[in-house]
């Protein structure tokens, strides 16, 4: 396939919203975005099955094979353009199918290339390691069915494996923008061949700080390539990029910036400092598992030590655990042999668990962007889901502004530990109070010595060691390709 001719002018005007939801549980509230830009070219029409794609036949078979009948909206809108080589600008709340909806127009676009060592030919660009995670194990069976090679680039991960993958040559690298840069100026990899870039999750990455650095990469990948841009928000930052490395894009948005639907609940629980503990517990120990957000890292540690000492299958996932044990702990939490996953905003974005039908704001987020993205863990592809808010009375005002800035008009009620209405939001049941273990996730390896002729100097990000260690738990996975 061949990418039409771009035009040398950019549109800036501003296309008229969609329309909105209607729900008495929220508001959407536009106050940060940006106008979307006019595509100056007529966009190909949506269609209603992947049959109507332009796609390799190993594609398609593929989709079949997992179960994959009809496109989701935004897949339906972006792959006929994407799959023609225009630029994509979609926005999408989380669940929706935007890993499909790039994942497919880039695998079959780069089909039948073959990239040398260390030059790959696409490049998706994600905020976290998560995510990173999560749109390989999701790509990974379509690359395989028109055999093209992955590499996963992230922090936390030893960087010499990663070159090794990158030698090796990949047609496509899923990475972390810091990372990337690192074996850039390593001289482990070149974006000069690189003629399809996606960047997911954009607002993330400019909130992160990431975006001089995206810039600079953007800036080292083929001249009149393909972009794509993937968002659950499109604010001032994400503005930035659309305008300087987006050529008349395609546009497409599947919901309002609030990115809630109609099957998500959401509710603010006002409870005593007093009683704040025990009402977590009542609720970690419902039937089923729940994601609950802390603001810091040892504010959920000390809470997995409260929820095991009450009966309760919990564990921690933050950044100050290391790549291994955090991929562990999530395939522990899949798996139900932990049921209270007790995350940092780490896991606000990149993670889809299945059935996932609760997750609870231990601590109310600063920014609504955080509220919605933790709240994306759950009504994931049309399923229904309830997102909890415990509210202290102190407070009480920051929470509320911060529901009318993220668009949403909660339930409210005043709860204690045991009483119905608690039962009956959440689930929450009494704890049974017997202390529980769960196994470490990954008990790593120690270090080898580092070899001092490599690159004449000592080799650079190897993982970090746990002492005392032990033999590695069943299961463990990496995420280098």
């Amino acid at each position: 396939m061949t990418r039409p001719t771009r035009s040398p002018h950019r549109s800036t005007g501003s296309r008229p919203a969609g329309p909105q939801r209607s729900s008495s549980r929220q508001r959407p509230s536009r106050q940060s975005e940006f106008a979307l830009p006019v595509s100056t070219t007529p966009a190909l029409p949506a269609v209603e099955s992947f049959d109507e794609l332009d796609m390799p036949a190993a594609l398609l078979t593929t989709l079949t094979r997992k179960g994959v009948t009809a496109p989701f909206p935004i897949q339906a809108s972006t792959l006929p353009n994407a799959l023609a080589g225009r630029d994509v600008l979609g926005r999408g709340r989380t669940g929706s199918g935007k890993t499909i909806a790039f994942g497919l127009a880039l695998l079959a676009r780069t089909a039948g290339r073959r990239a040398e060592p260390r030059r790959p030919l696409a490049l998706v660009l994600v905020p976290t390691r998560e995510l990173a995670q999560q749109v390989t194990e999701a790509l990974m069976p379509y690359a395989h069915s028109v055999r093209l090679r992955l590499a996963t680039v992230v922090g936390g991960m030893p960087i010499s494996r990663q070159a090794h993958a990158l030698g090796r040559g990949a047609e496509v690298v899923v990475a972390t923008p810091g990372r990337l840069k690192d074996l850039i100026e390593r001289g482990d990899c070149r974006l000069d061949e690189v003629s399809i870039t996606v960047l997911d999750e954009a607002d993330q990455m400019a909130d992160m700080g990431f975006l001089p650095q995206v810039t600079e990469l953007l800036e080292q990948v083929a001249p009149d390539g393909q972009t794509m841009l993937f968002s659950a928000t499109l604010d001032r930052n994400v503005d930035r990029l659309v305008r300087r490395f987006l050529e008349d894009p395609v546009t497409h948005s599947v919901d309002p910036s609030a990115a809630t639907v109609s099957t998500m609940e959401h509710h603010l629980l006002h409870v005593q400092s007093s009683d704040k503990n025990a009402a977590i517990a009542h609720i970690a120990s419902r039937d089923g598992g729940v994601i609950m957000f802390t603001d810091t890292k040892d504010g959920a540690d000390r809470l997995v030590e409260n929820l095991l000492a009450n009966g309760v299958k919990a564990a921690a996932l933050h950044g100050g655990k290391s790549q291994p044990q955090r991929t562990r702990t999530l395939e522990q939490f899949r798996t139900g042999e932990v049921t209270a996953l007790i995350a940092t905003n780490v896991a606000a974005r990149g993670i889809h668990i299945d059935g996932l039908d609760l997750v609870v704001n231990v601590d109310p987020p600063t920014d609504h962007k955080d509220y919605l993205h933790r709240g994306g863990r759950t009504a994931r592809a049309g399923e229904s889901g309830t997102v909890v808010t415990l509210v202290l009375p102190n407070q009480r005002r920051a929470t509320a502004r911060l529901m009318a800035t993220a668009g949403i008009t909660p339930g409210s009620a005043r709860v204690q530990s045991g009483d119905a209405e608690l039962a009956r939001i959440t689930g929450a049941r009494v704890p049974t109070g017997v202390p529980v273990v769960v196994p470490d996730p990954v008990v790593e390896r120690p270090r080898r010595r580092p070899s001092s002729s490599y690159r004449g100097g000592p080799r650079r990000g190897a993982a970090p060691t746990s002492r005392g260690s032990r033999a590695a738990a069943p299961g463990r996975t990496g995420l280098a390709a």
